[in-house]
């Protein structure tokens, strides 16, 4: 666990009503608690011009580089950006984005990324660490945002950093297991992408098959790539021993039902992470297996229709810019705002329960699968 430390900086308090863009408040303000961010990867160091922050931001919207006369600030990520990151910076929301730039030039990218991830509303974040991508370390990213940063160890690069060290494929069977229990003593939950699940563990046979042609490829970015089936099923299967959380990022959830069903009872939660469009298909499956979660995804209002409210989870999924984590906080606040108006309005739920919900989503339920009180990180 990464803990913050003290910072002379103006923090905006994570704690209060839901922001709300309308003509006046709403009737019916609801009030998140420091949200649990289940998914994020940290973010990039150093000064950003115009060029590499529109890269970020492209990359943010799954979108290669904007066509010469384009720019996107003009999308749906640049205009939550230019509403809710220039007033942390002590500019008016809005602004143009080369203005936007300029403050932030002017403030510095460490003092920048302070005051936007201080003003997130986030308590709490969950990191997806083992990457080689040049981004925050847990320790980098609590001294920033003045949280407690928790590491969700990806799996496919931890099998990596054992297949450099291991000459044989004894040595990595054996290497790889003994990694796994080490990253499970500080880990919060492992991570993995993953396209199918199998039903059963893979044939050992078949795993140090596939351990000894991946341990072939010499030259190292032949091996920066997933793993093959069957070792990548070796390390799911694996993973899901340790008892810990798992996060499963797929495409589509749907290949995935094998493997929630034969997980059933094994005491170890899954989270499933999916690709748009595909969360209200990953919420069906979360109401479907007791032990099965799924993201909360960026239309909440969708799933929340899909599953219990105690089987969503709020995250960002943000990279590299300290922005995203302020758009995506922003704009669950705003949907879980429109909902609680919406069905305490038609009489579905009272102002508590609504209250309630929104707490669930925003922090309860990833406090409670991913054991963070128990932790000690604190109450949510």
């Amino acid at each position: 666990m990464h803990e913050a430390t003290e910072s002379p900086d103006t923090v905006v308090p994570p704690t209060g009503p839901v922001p709300r863009d309308g003509p006046g408040p709403s009737a019916v303000a609801i009030t998140l608690p420091p949200l649990v961010d289940q998914h994020s990867h940290g973010t990039v160091d150093g000064e950003l011009g115009v060029g590499s922050f529109e890269t970020h931001l492209a990359a943010a919207a799954g979108s290669g580089a904007a066509p010469a006369g384009t720019t996107f600030f003009d999308s749906w990520t640049g205009l939550a950006v230019r509403r809710w990151c220039p007033p942390l910076l002590g500019m008016e929301p809005h602004c143009a984005p080369v203005s936007y730039l300029a403050r932030r030039r002017e403030l510095g990218a460490y003092r920048a990324a302070r005051l936007l991830l201080r003003g997130a509303g986030i308590g709490t974040f969950l990191l997806e660490s083992g990457a080689r991508d040049g981004l925050s370390t847990p320790d980098e990213l609590a001294a920033t945002a003045g949280g407690t940063v928790l590491e969700v160890v990806r799996l496919e690069p931890l099998a990596e950093q054992v297949a450099d060290t291991s000459g044989t494929v004894d040595a990595f069977i054996g290497n790889t297991a003994e990694a796994l229990y080490a990253a499970a003593q500080h880990a919060t939950a492992f991570a993995m992408g993953i396209a199918f699940g199998d039903e059963i563990p893979p044939d050992p046979r078949e795993v140090r098959r596939a351990a000894a042609r991946w341990l072939a490829l010499s030259v190292r970015p032949a091996r920066d790539r997933a793993p093959d089936p069957a070792l990548a099923q070796h390390l799911l299967w694996s993973a899901v021993a340790t008892g810990l959380p798992v996060q499963l990022h797929c495409a589509d959830p749907q290949s995935l039902i094998g493997f929630l069903r034969a997980t059933a009872g094994f005491g170890t939660d899954l989270v499933l992470l999916p690709d748009r469009p595909h969360h209200r298909r990953a919420a069906q499956l979360a109401a479907a297996f007791p032990h099965v979660y799924a993201d909360a995804g960026p239309r909440p209002g969708e799933t929340l229709g899909e599953a219990p409210f105690g089987k969503l989870l709020f995250s960002t999924g943000a990279r590299a810019l300290p922005e995203l984590y302020v758009t995506a906080s922003r704009l669950f606040g705003q949907a879980m705002a429109r909902l609680a108006e919406e069905w305490v309005g038609e009489g579905i739920c009272t102002r508590a329960e609504a209250q309630r919900i929104g707490g669930l989503i925003a922090a309860g339920t990833a406090r409670r699968v991913y054991r963070l009180d128990a932790a000690g990180s604190g109450s949510g």
